[in-house]
């Protein structure tokens, strides 16, 4: 009865630590800005390699199954193969895998500095101004936004304005519709 009892606890232990996941964060550098900061930049890093891991796979799977001799896919999927991840086409599968994993390092550096950025941005825009609103998520995502495009091969100055008007509307609609939803 004792072991059962001692067994109830650690439950509601692990039950009670998973409920308030949420709440305490992953890490605890000793201020919120560096929490924030880093507990986002690992959250989205994680989301990027994922995205990139399951985009090439999708890849992969479709070049076996629906390619035709020249290795063309079918038109209605010829579109999406921009986006498939460069240099896989090794002499080896083993440089296929080291483009691969090199190329889903990059990805997730970019998501996670993207979150990083934005997030430390959004918290320190807040506590200087003592409000978190529109103006707050423009900034930060307008210098987000032409970071990312800073990140790109070859970045011009009209890609990175564009992509920090992109990331201050994007962040600021999703400010505004944080009330409404």
């Amino acid at each position: 009865m004792n072991l059962n009892t001692s067994s109830n606890l650690e439950t509601r232990s692990l039950l009670d630590e998973l409920c308030n996941f949420d709440k305490k964060g992953l890490f605890d550098l000793g201020h919120p800005l560096l929490n924030r900061v880093v507990e986002s930049f690992v959250k989205a890093a994680g989301v990027g390699a994922v995205q990139a891991v399951s985009r090439e796979a999708y890849f992969t799977a479709v070049e076996g199954t629906g390619a035709d001799k020249s290795g063309a896919l079918p038109p209605d999927l010829s579109s999406a193969k921009k986006n498939h991840l460069p240099g896989l086409r090794g002499e080896s599968s083993n440089k296929s895998l080291e483009a691969m994993v090199k190329n889903t390092g990059k990805e997730a550096l970019q998501w996670g500095v993207a979150a990083g950025i934005y997030s430390g941005l959004t918290y320190g825009l807040k506590e200087a101004r003592g409000a978190h609103d529109w103006k707050n998520s423009a900034v930060a995502g307008a210098i987000t936004g032409a970071t990312l495009a800073l990140t790109l091969d070859d970045s011009t100055h009209e890609q990175i304005v564009q992509c920090a008007i992109t990331g201050a509307a994007i962040s600021t609609a999703a400010n505004l519709l944080t009330g409404i939803f």
